[in-house]
């Protein structure tokens, strides 16, 4: 089920940013960070992450936004992004899955450049994604780092299913595994600038110090920690 939410201004361009994402639902999303956040908070900050996600990706000139989540999420998803994405049902189960929809999806038709990029990642400077894109000019695959082994982004021209599959997703190992994968495939490599998404709690703890001093790179996710933050623990109220 494919419910149409773009600019129709946007619809002509060769650049394509896909937000990787899920419903907001308890247990569903941002798992690692429970039980140092409560099930509510963790979709409640999940909600903001996405939603200045969302304003991270309009911020770009020139670029078509969407949004790939399984099937059952497509609903829901459209109505929080409204006329921001379009928002798309994947193939199949699992991220490895939805990243294999993503570029047969947008390359079907085109050598159009594609990047997907994760929905927790609203404080990812403009510049980096501009960077990918003109990366995929000169290269068949482009890919951002993450600092725990895995990746935060990867953009290519064409459709390759073999890219991605289950084993390593989500692990220290997901970098390397995807590297040797498109070296197998004689694809030609170019890199994103490293960078740190929300995981657990430490990156949590280092998303709040940044947005302290720069809480305009992703406002709602920074009021989200700021009120999270000041809200009286169960220690402070008696409550055991």
């Amino acid at each position: 089920m494919n419910v149409p939410r773009e600019k129709t201004a946007r619809a002509t361009t060769d650049r394509v940013l896909v937000i990787m994402a899920k419903a907001p639902r308890a247990g569903a999303v941002k798992t690692r960070l429970v039980p140092s956040l409560s099930p509510s908070d963790v979709t409640a900050l999940y909600c903001c992450l996405l939603k200045d996600t969302l304003a991270l990706a309009q911020s770009l000139g020139d670029v078509e936004v969407a949004i790939m989540c399984p099937e059952s999420d497509v609903n829901d998803l459209a109505q929080m992004a409204g006329d921001e994405a379009t928002v798309i049902a994947q193939k199949g189960e699992g991220l490895a899955a939805g990243l294999a929809s993503v570029f047969r999806h947008f390359t079907e038709n085109g050598r159009r450049r594609t990047i997907a990029f994760n929905s927790d990642s609203p404080h990812l400077p403009p510049s980096f994604l501009e960077n990918a894109f003109q990366t995929l000019v000169n290269h068949d695959v482009v890919i951002g780092p993450t600092h725990d082994g895995g990746y935060y982004l990867v953009g290519a021209r064409a459709s390759h299913p073999e890219l991605f599959v289950r084993d390593g997703m989500g692990t220290s190992s997901a970098l390397d595994a995807l590297l040797a994968r498109a070296r197998g495939l004689d694809l030609s490599i170019g890199f994103a600038d490293p960078f740190y998404d929300v995981d657990v709690v430490d990156d949590l703890t280092r998303l709040a110090a940044e947005l302290r001093l720069a809480p305009e790179k992703a406002p709602r996710t920074a009021n989200w920690i700021r009120d999270w933050r000041r809200a009286p623990s169960s220690a402070d109220t008696g409550k055991s």
